[in-house]
């Protein structure tokens, strides 16, 4: 089996510096995957994958390519439960990860959250990323590929 490589879902995601810093630590290849608007590395281990501006594309991209064992970074619930029917690890840009066993109640609260925005019972608003959730992230990430690294091995 090959080394995990890890695809963040890049157009909204706040923790690229975290994700670049613990693969450069582990020698992971990274994809971010956007509609554009990212600046290019010139480090090889990092790729930049543009999509074009349709409404899953990036998702359908990530998707595509994720590998069992691979790690996708994503805030996005359907394009979890999409990469975990793959194979891979999945980690929300707070930390949290998504499982078999969480995905389910992920997917309903999603929906519920849409029905209560679409009926004015809920305003909608996310909490404002904190730097605990950036560490915990970190912590989380390391976890998750040393995890997938010695699946591969």
């Amino acid at each position: 089996m090959s080394a995990p490589q890890i695809l963040v879902d890049a157009d909204a995601c706040p923790v690229k510096e975290e994700v670049v810093r613990v693969a450069e630590r582990l020698g992971l290849v990274v994809t971010f995957v956007s509609n554009g608007g990212l600046r290019p590395s010139r480090d090889p281990m990092i790729r930049h994958v543009v999509v074009s501006k349709g409404a899953d594309a990036a998702d359908d991209w990530i998707v595509d390519n994720a590998q069992k064992n691979d790690i996708v970074i994503t805030a996005d619930i359907p394009l979890a439960s999409r990469s975990l029917e793959r194979g891979a690890h999945v980690l929300g840009p707070a930390g949290k990860p998504f499982t078999a066993d969480n995905i389910g109640m992920a997917m309903a609260m999603r929906d519920l959250g849409r029905h209560l925005r679409e009926t004015g019972e809920s305003k909608g608003y996310n909490s404002s990323f904190s730097r605990e959730d950036r560490s915990r992230f970190l912590g989380a990430l390391d976890q998750v590929a040393r995890r997938a690294i010695a699946a591969a091995s």
